[in-house]
């Protein structure tokens, strides 16, 4: 063919040509190859130190070249699995005793010549441990469970670094370190369990300060919530928010203090990055410490009475086990009231207070698997981050050992009218009447009560109620209590009424 009778797609061809051989390259480089090769990887909590669950299938999974033979080996187990076309992943590996000694995992592909191999796992017990800052708060902040590092033993903790995405990612920052987590609840807890279990304990600690459940919400419960449904819409409009996001993520570290509110206050972003990258890792359960920034309005508190099941069901879904146990921590004491122009006093049960979003937060007792971790003696009138960190980890420890391993320990007082169950040892911790008892009648006045022990129930009266019928029990923002059970436990706050805020 003539240069002048030259087609055009021929001519860009020599072209094409041309521009590689004044550049050195060879023409015949695949640019865009039809099969891209994946490496080997493992999802982002499969490290060396790392703790599996016991007497559970655990999970492994990543990603490799499509249509590769992936092996997975760990003591006397091998299971293997081919790459997917998407390049993704998985087997279970059966359950397995737990085990103080170190084994070897090791993690093949017949598309590579080198293995992954991780030399220091051990089996035990395993748990996430999330909410926002009173989950958050360190070690060295709270000085009762600082003074335990010394004598801390079998507890490992991998802590997720802090970010936030738009979209459900796969992989997180973080790595397994032999000791505590950073975080006083979560080292409480695992200090107190590792006491009573004698297992190696895992913890995975995923939290973040002011942030709110909506935070930690997956985007599809959009579908159960309408409240989330018009957050995430708001979220989606506003362009300039989630370029200011992806400007920040992208921007130099560390971020601003003004920056990092920012990002931990959105909906749905924390999960993305922060939660979705760990399902379905193989544990026992979820500590869910968390409510401060839902306690903003009266609606707020009682929506989270709605949100929190749901929540809890939606990540059984996520992680592929219906019978997952949550640990809700309560919100412990604090003084905050919302109708300060009307009443001002912590102790007044007729106060919009914290109460609501306690009462809301037992709702979650309507599922099983779950437990409510009661602090209502513990708190600070003052300070929504009170330091007492100590006894909420051991209360937690207690209601794991006796909801997951089968212990009988007292745990909790779960009052109805005034007959309450775990009343074992009923008692006032410091020798005084009962208090936090408050009696009604249908006016809805609010007043003290009388209150008398007997045996495994409370009496209850009042000289200024010809007729009581309705009563409120701790249910303050922070209310004055002493009763506990043989164990030293406190009861549970709580209301018989149906009055409206």
């Amino acid at each position: 063919m003539s240069p002048h009778r030259m087609n055009s797609a021929a001519a860009l061809f020599v072209m094409l040509l041309l521009s590689f051989a004044l550049a050195g390259a060879d023409p015949s480089i695949e640019l865009a190859p039809d099969k891209p090769m994946a490496q080997l990887t493992l999802g982002s909590l499969f490290q060396e130190h790392m703790v599996l669950q016991r007497d559970l299938p655990v999970p492994v999974w990543g990603t490799a070249a499509p249509g590769a033979t992936v092996t997975v080996t760990f003591a006397d187990q091998k299971m293997t699995a081919t790459v997917g076309t998407d390049g993704k992943w998985r087997v279970v590996m059966d359950p397995r005793k737990a085990s103080f000694e170190p084994r070897i995992l090791t993690v093949a592909a017949s598309s590579e010549s080198a293995a992954v191999v991780l030399t220091d796992v051990v089996v035990g017990e395993v748990w996430i441990c999330s909410g926002q800052s009173n989950m958050q708060r360190g070690v060295n902040w709270a000085p009762e469970v600082k003074a335990l590092v010394p004598t801390a033993k079998n507890i490992r903790s991998f802590d997720v670094e802090h970010t936030v995405s738009l979209f459900e990612q796969n992989s997180c920052g973080g790595a397994w370190q032999i000791g505590p987590p950073n975080s006083a609840v979560a080292f409480a807890f695992a200090y107190n369990l590792e006491e009573i279990a004698d297992v190696p304990i895992g913890i995975i600690h995923t939290s973040w300060g002011s942030s709110s459940i909506e935070g930690w919400m997956p985007r599809d419960m959009t579908a159960k919530l309408p409240h989330f449904d018009e957050q995430m819409q708001a979220f989606d409009a506003d362009t300039a928010k989630q370029t200011r996001i992806e400007a920040i993520l992208s921007g130099p570290k560390p971020w601003s203090k003004k920056d990092d509110l920012f990002l931990r206050t959105q909906p749905n972003i924390l999960y993305n990055a922060m939660m979705h990258p760990l399902a379905p890792y193989a544990c026992r359960g979820l500590v869910w410490y968390q409510g401060e920034s839902n306690t903003e309005t009266i609606e707020a508190m009682q929506q989270y009475g709605v949100t929190l099941p749901l929540w809890v069901t939606r990540y059984r879904g996520v992680w592929q086990n219906n019978q997952m146990h949550f640990l809700v921590v309560m919100l412990p004491g604090f003084g905050k009231v919302l109708d300060a122009d009307k009443e001002t006093s912590p102790e007044n049960p007729a106060a919009l207070s914290w109460a609501w979003i306690r009462e809301s937060q037992l709702k979650a007792l309507e599922l099983p698997h779950v437990s409510v971790a009661n602090t209502i003696d513990l708190g600070d009138l003052k300070n929504v981050h009170p330091r007492d960190k100590l006894p909420v980890g051991q209360r937690l420890a207690l209601l794991a050992a006796r909801d997951t391993l089968g212990r009988k320990v007292e745990s909790r007082g779960n009052m109805l009218i005034v007959h309450f169950d775990h009343a074992a040892g009923l008692r006032m911790r410091d020798g005084q009447a009962p208090t936090g008892f408050w009696l009604a009648d249908d006016s809805g006045k609010w007043v003290p009560a009388e209150a008398v022990i007997n045996e495994q129930t409370v009496a209850l009266h009042s000289s200024e109620l010809a007729k009581p019928l309705y009563i409120r029990y701790a249910f303050a923002g922070m209310p004055k209590v002493n009763l506990v059970n043989g164990a030293g436990l406190p009861a549970y706050p709580f209301r018989t009424d149906t009055f409206a805020p």
